[in-house]
């Protein structure tokens, strides 16, 4: 198992390669530039000030930058601002000083705020670990036992009706729901139960330890719930097609001709073998849930999380931003892919990954 784990963890590196070079490449055919961005700014700004000073040719010394901006920046502050964010390099040059830094753990700062990327990320990574944990933790408790249990029924009422509401479930757009669930419990046109914004209330410092989780409970209700809905109609079929395949086994007709009861059958054989791809795939579906639809969850409920992050990035071109958190959630995912294969070693030792050649 050492050799597996060494030889996966050294194939991520021509792997994360790969990715920003794709990534970087892409971004090369893109319209406009982060200097392009701030010149847009800065006519924006001047336009603004042309319309206060009613247009006028003389403007006060602290504007007059601003002003200088409308009839374009000077090409001395320009070679500056190309310096600045590497521009004046070749874009193979900027690419390898790019990854020399990232494999560092160097991510250097946000072209357009004085702060870091990593304090970038750690800023907004309250709301995205909220959604990804509590959203994956409430989908399989949910589904692995109504997966078991429309497995065992399989046929029946009980199984035609609750797959019709899965089915739904997973049919409605996210954002759909995250609207209806603002609209009908967070004062829109019904009831005023829940918050439609934040994680917490203004006086969140000012309460007890109890009144902090119970304020942060109330405000995580209505975006969990609209972040679990996919991952909880997938999973739930995931669990019962699982379960229905080694149910059909030759083994389980074999240990049930020996006598055994059918509980010991289902709990000592079918349960394990069954619950092999669901718990495995532990790690990758928080992943998903962690970063699936966050943007979306994020704009409607008034949540600034990495979604909303890497979105005003991209906008605002801000490329340290972008290529920083692409590095990083891109390793996030190697090592998620590495631990979900350890996984099924966990839940089931027959498995060994150390015979195979590749």
């Amino acid at each position: 198992m050492g050799a597996y784990i060494f030889r996966r963890l050294w194939l991520m590196i021509p792997t994360l390669i790969g990715i920003m070079l794709i990534n970087f490449t892409l971004i090369q055919f893109v319209p406009g530039g982060p200097i392009e961005r701030i010149i847009s700014q800065l006519e924006s700004d001047s336009a603004a000030t042309d319309r206060i000073t009613g247009g006028g040719s003389e403007v006060q010394s602290g504007e007059a930058s601003i002003y200088e901006g409308a009839r374009g920046l000077p090409p001395d502050l320009i070679e500056d601002l190309e310096k600045q964010f590497n521009l004046d390099k070749p874009a193979y040059q900027r690419f390898f000083i790019m990854m020399g830094d990232y494999f560092r753990f160097e991510f250097g700062e946000s072209y357009f705020r004085s702060i870091s990327v990593l304090d970038l990320i750690k800023e907004k990574l309250p709301v995205s670990i909220t959604l990804g944990v509590w959203s994956t933790l409430l989908a399989y408790l949910i589904s692995i036992p109504l997966g078991i249990r429309k497995a065992v029924k399989d046929g029946s009422g009980f199984d035609t009706w609750s797959s019709g509401i899965i089915i739904a479930a997973y049919a409605i757009p996210g954002f759909l729901f995250a609207i209806l669930l603002l609209v009908v419990f967070a004062g829109g046109s019904f009831f005023q139960w829940f918050p439609n914004r934040g994680l917490w209330s203004d006086d969140f410092e000012t309460l007890s330890l109890f009144g902090k989780v119970k304020d942060y409970l109330w405000h995580i209700v209505l975006p969990v719930t609209a972040s679990t809905i996919g991952a909880f109609a997938t999973l739930t079929l995931l669990t019962k097609n699982s379960f229905l395949d080694e149910i059909n086994k030759q083994y389980v007709v074999t240990a049930k001709a020996k006598g055994l009861r059918d509980n010991q059958v289902f709990y000592g054989h079918i349960f394990r073998n069954a619950m092999l791809i669901v718990i495995s795939g532990f790690p990758a579906a928080f992943i998903a849930v962690f970063f699936q639809s966050s943007l979306v969850i994020e704009l409607v409920f008034s949540l600034d999380g990495l979604g909303l992050l890497g979105f005003n990035a991209i906008v605002d071109r801000d490329y340290a931003v972008v290529f920083g958190t692409l590095y990083i959630f891109g390793l996030i995912g190697l090592v998620v892919g590495l631990i979900s294969d350890l996984m099924y070693v966990f839940v089931d030792p027959r498995i060994d990954f150390e015979s195979r050649n590749t």
